[in-house]
């Protein structure tokens, strides 16, 4: 009798050992990596580290790593080169307007598949529609956008008021925009400019800025299908001729391209007295301008317009289910009403959910900057950003011609010409 149950006792010692041993499997978290690009300005990686950190305590059982991969351009290089190794991350950041980019690469997958509850269909449905519009193809959603923003304009109040302008009041018309910059632009006895009126940047993406002419000039730069550009269409041509204008005809804005990373600081340093940036760019202005600033929606000219901008979160395919299930968790809790309001105020992107800016948090900073939600009030005139298949080659055959029209080596017409003809070259045999 004891021999049998010697057995029977090792048996079960044996049985627990192996439920400990899958409990403590089960146990490890899963770990998940997302790319996010960096060069945006600010303090974004902190942000971002802090949300992780938030997230994680939250969900003891996911493990996420961020990677910092540079500037968007990077970021989808580094994304797609993983991912044609076999190495391909969780998720990323990536521009909006790279979307059939990614699809056309095969990389990434829809959201729909893990859409299932009611709470999941009350979440992609809460951002709004014209965020959507670079992220859904195909009837499908690719993309769920995360830092999105636009344009904004701003001006140095004591400038307005150095020369003689309302500094509550910033130019609502192209034509007021040149007649304000004119006033604004100060130069010393030699002739040379100490303070521009006007500045608009004119680096990495400059077809953005171009855009929210073209739409103000009631044009548009590409059809949502993603395979039709009109860059040589008149209203385009009109609206870059304007951009060339401040610069070489009114003489109001520096001549050649601005940087990016220049733009804002010559605002800071007084070194312009308007400009625009991306709406991303917000908090930054708050925290650094040490002056009273304006802030408003664009200027109009036919009508009010203005482009999207940003980034979206895509998932990419990955060989796990669980890790995909972890990721899909972690991209819905970063893009809630709570997490999106939290991310807006701290950045100064968009916020873009309703949601979002009907909670507390959002409420109470607004009351207190009212600036905030100016670009919620420019929501009703947004168009999507330029999105096309092979979006990195199309937006680079028209930034080039912007380049060379704001340089004075082509005309508009002659720019935005050869720019058409090589997208048209690229974009043919997606028709």
């Amino acid at each position: 009798m004891l021999a049998m149950r010697i057995p029977a006792a090792l048996s079960r010692l044996a049985i627990l050992a192996l439920f400990s041993f899958a409990a403590g499997v089960s146990a490890a978290p899963v770990e998940i990596t997302f790319y996010y690009p960096v060069a945006i300005g600010g303090s974004a990686t902190k942000i971002v580290d802090d949300l992780v950190a938030e997230f994680e305590k939250a969900n003891p059982d996911i493990k996420v790593k961020p990677v910092y991969a540079g500037t968007y351009q990077e970021s989808i290089g580094k994304a797609l080169t993983a991912a044609k190794a076999g190495q391909p991350p969780d998720a990323a950041v990536i521009l909006a307007a790279d979307i059939f980019s990614l699809i056309d690469a095969g990389v990434i997958l829809p959201f729909d598949q893990f859409v299932k509850t009611d709470a999941d269909k009350n979440w992609i449905n809460g951002f709004f529609p014209v965020y959507m519009l670079n992220s859904q193809s195909g009837g499908k959603t690719w993309g769920i956008p995360f830092q999105r923003g636009t344009t904004l304009f701003f001006w140095n109040k004591d400038a307005f008021k150095e020369a003689g302008l309302d500094p509550e009041k910033g130019p609502q018309t192209w034509e007021e925009v040149v007649d304000f910059a004119k006033k604004l632009t100060k130069r010393d006895a030699g002739g040379n400019v100490t303070q521009w009126g006007m500045q608009v940047p004119s680096s990495l993406t400059s077809y953005w800025l171009l855009q929210g002419y073209v739409a103000q000039n009631g044009g548009k730069l590409a059809e949502l299908s993603g395979d039709k550009t009109h860059f040589d269409s008149p209203e385009v041509v009109e609206a870059l001729q304007y951009w060339v204008d401040l610069a070489l005809k009114y003489k109001v804005m520096k001549s050649g391209v601005i940087e990016w990373g220049t733009n804002a600081k010559d605002f800071f340093e007084r070194r312009t007295a308007m400009f625009t940036t991306t709406s991303g760019n917000l908090t930054n202005v708050k925290t650094s301008a040490t002056f009273p600033f304006g802030v408003q929606i664009l200027p109009g000219h036919k009508k009010r317009g203005a482009p999207t901008s940003g980034g979206n979160f895509y998932l990419f395919k990955t060989s796990s289910p669980e890790k995909q299930a972890a990721t899909f968790k972690m991209i819905q809790w970063l893009t809630s009403a709570e997490r999106s309001a939290e991310w807006s105020i701290k950045t100064g992107y968009v916020a873009p959910r309703d949601d979002a800016w009907q909670t507390t948090a959002m409420k109470n900073y607004v009351a207190s900057f009212a600036g905030a939600k100016v670009a919620y009030g420019q929501l009703q005139y947004l168009v999507p950003e330029l999105a096309t298949h092979e979006n990195q080659r199309v937006a680079r055959s028209i930034d080039d011609g912007i380049e060379a029209a704001l340089t004075g080596k082509k005309t508009p017409e002659q720019a935005m010409k050869d720019s058409q003809r090589e997208a048209e070259r690229i974009l043919s045999r997606y028709r």
